[in-house]
């Protein structure tokens, strides 16, 4: 049986503490059309898993009562290689794009593959080749269907001051842990339909297994 992952979520009205800035710096980045927009990247101390996530604050984001809020899992392949195996990539680009125009922030959180990590990813990769969908994979690799745990994100948000947010996801679970946790999502926004011809069934099984509100054709 896959090993069950403890998560300060699964409690109604969990009181978190918030983490604590470490660095904040300027940093422009890349957008969709090539050109480049500003953002403050803030890390921190104190993250209740030790890992190294990260704030991309764009323009005039923390002065809103309401910011919007992208909690990006890192996809090495798809955020970085482009990979067509999923829509991660597009995901966070289109992120970058809503941010710059309209300000927000952008939680890019280090758990890459649903939490299993980048090798168990790829051995992941293997199985779906000869027919598992990505849950599937994912049990079979004696791992839950998603390993993910949303309190750092909360931590996060509570340092930067950030107590609501319109949340930019399709993944009705986020929302779900952010809330126990004393965040609150005014609205949830889903992201565009990012649809290849390789990534469909990877589309529908997070439909099928974790009810992402994504319609396809």
């Amino acid at each position: 049986m896959p090993t069950e992952v403890p998560r300060l979520a699964e409690a109604a009205n969990v009181k978190v503490a918030a983490a604590r800035i470490r660095t904040s710096v300027r940093v422009p980045i890349r957008a969709e059309d090539g050109s480049h927009v500003m953002t403050e990247m803030v890390s921190f101390n104190d993250l209740i898993d030790g890992l190294e996530h990260l704030a991309v604050i764009f323009k005039g984001a923390l002065n809103q009562v309401n910011p919007l809020v992208r909690v990006h899992s890192e996809c090495l392949t798809g955020d970085v290689f482009h990979s067509a195996r999923c829509d991660c990539g597009p995901q966070c680009r289109e992120a970058i794009s809503m941010m710059r125009s309209q300000g927000g922030v952008l939680l890019y959180m280090r758990q890459e593959g649903r939490g299993i990590g980048l090798y168990n990813k790829l051995d992941a990769y293997v199985l779906q080749d000869t027919g598992m969908d990505t849950f599937e994979a994912n049990r079979a690799l004696n791992f839950q269907d998603d390993q993910r745990d949303y309190t750092p994100a909360a931590q996060m948000l509570l340092a930067l001051g950030v107590r609501q947010v319109e949340l930019l996801s399709n993944n009705p679970e986020k929302a779900r842990q952010l809330q126990s946790m004393g965040i609150k999502v005014s609205r949830q926004l889903r992201t565009r339909v990012h649809l290849t011809e390789q990534n469909r069934r990877y589309l529908l099984a997070k439909i099928k297994h974790a009810d992402h509100s994504i319609k396809l054709d």
